[in-house]
């Protein structure tokens, strides 16, 4: 049997943490504020542990209580969406997905229309950074290892090519890469290792100094600048693909450089049934293919 206090007292207990007021919760629940409080009350002496201060005129969360508050909005969208489900299976559904801002640009966003004529009954909506308002169905992660505690396999590891404007492959090609021409994309405060790892394939540690040049914080500035004939850059070469094709960036050496990073699909366990998350992970490996 499971271990739970009263389902009533959990859902009061919702409202008044959002709203911090027995008042409000008691409007909005169309209930007494003695209700609420009592409510309450149950729920902390079944927890052993207090889920609000009570100051004059004002209430605020323990840790207790903002660790349960954030649980406890998961998991009543989660019976929502499952009762939403069976109720009507043709009502439209929200796929919510958190995507690293430049793989969401050039690539995801433009093969989304043909998600969306495959599954037309789901409503997709891709963030790029994490937000405790919305409950995400699944992650699209940068990284290097997979995700605890999750449903986690990595899409595709990065293959990183140098590049540079159509005129300056002559540069390239004669060595005459000038360091301060170098262009580094950061992670988490440090730079990604891609010219260090290239140069070491080239055999060029020795001509050029790898550490240094311009940082970006994203991927997206670099290629910004890199199209503005800044310099040289080692890229992936999915991110790029469109300039490649048309002409607008070229590639100065058939020298690639695989990993260490890659992307990764991270599902939370209670995610990993639902259909809608299925369809899409299904859906990534065909384009993938």
């Amino acid at each position: 049997m499971r271990q739970l206090p009263s389902l009533t007292a959990l859902r009061v207990f919702e409202v008044a943490g959002k709203q911090l007021s027995f008042t409000m919760a008691a409007k909005q629940l169309h209930v007494t504020q003695g209700a609420v409080s009592r409510q309450i009350k149950h729920l902390e002496d079944y927890l052993g542990v207090p889920l609000f201060v009570r100051m004059h005129h004002k209430l605020e969360l323990t840790d207790s209580g903002r660790q349960l508050l954030q649980k406890i909005e998961q998991s009543f969208d989660l019976i929502e969406t499952a009762v939403t489900e069976i109720r009507d299976p043709k009502l439209r559904q929200k796929l919510n997905i958190l995507v690293p801002p430049t793989l969401a640009t050039r690539w995801l966003a433009r093969r989304l229309t043909e998600f969306h004529q495959r599954f037309p009954e789901l409503e997709v909506s891709v963030y790029d950074h994490p937000s405790e308002h919305v409950l995400f169905d699944c992650e699209i992660r940068f990284g290097r290892m997979a995700k605890p505690k999750h449903f986690s396999e990595m899409l595709f590891l990065e293959q990183h090519v140098p590049v540079c404007l159509p005129d300056m492959i002559d540069r390239a090609q004669n060595l005459t890469l000038e360091a301060g021409n170098l262009l580094h994309i950061l992670h988490e405060g440090e730079r990604l290792p891609v010219w260090r790892d290239w140069l070491e394939a080239a055999g060029l540690r020795q001509q050029v100094d790898a550490d240094r040049g311009l940082s970006f914080s994203t991927l997206d500035q670099a290629i910004s600048s890199l199209k503005a004939g800044t310099g040289f850059a080692v890229i992936e070469k999915h991110m790029i693909s469109r300039e490649l094709e048309e002409g607008r960036l070229a590639q100065f050496s058939d020298i690639e450089v695989s990993g260490p990073y890659g992307y990764w699909l991270d599902i939370p366990p209670e995610r990993q049934g639902l259909s809608k998350v299925i369809f899409f992970r299904e859906w990534l490996h065909e384009q993938l293919a």
